[in-house]
């Protein structure tokens, strides 16, 4: 039987791209870290980021991950990112349910991003 989600996990070929973009522009909450992963949201489910060093998930770096983060004052937060050279799949704009973008991470994983 199971009990719970653990966590979700979002892989990439370029850690130190990534610390860099989590970490520091997108500013998610840290759990914890390793020299290969790195799990954001505390709690008991979290959204890894992990080095893609198996072939099996080599073909899941660079896709649209069906994540969704929900931030606060949405057209800030999109030209703060947009100021710092980060990519986005669909810019900010609004749509019948709110306001929302696709942000692309350095290996083009995609988030979408709402406002909450």
């Amino acid at each position: 039987m199971v009990e719970k989600m653990k966590n979700i996990v979002v892989f990439v070929r370029d850690f130190e791209g990534a610390k860099h973009f989590y970490k520091e522009l997108m500013q998610l909450p840290l759990a914890q870290e390793s020299m290969a992963i790195m799990e954001f949201f505390p709690g008991p489910t979290t959204m890894g980021v992990a080095l893609a060093m198996h072939e099996a998930a080599q073909p899941l770096v660079g896709r649209h991950t069906g994540i969704t983060l929900q931030v606060k004052d949405i057209e800030e937060f999109c030209k703060r990112l947009t100021d710092a050279g980060v990519a986005f799949a669909e810019p900010l704009e609004v749509t019948p349910w709110g306001k929302m973008a696709v942000v692309k991470d350095p290996d083009g994983n995609q988030f979408a991003l709402v406002e909450g």
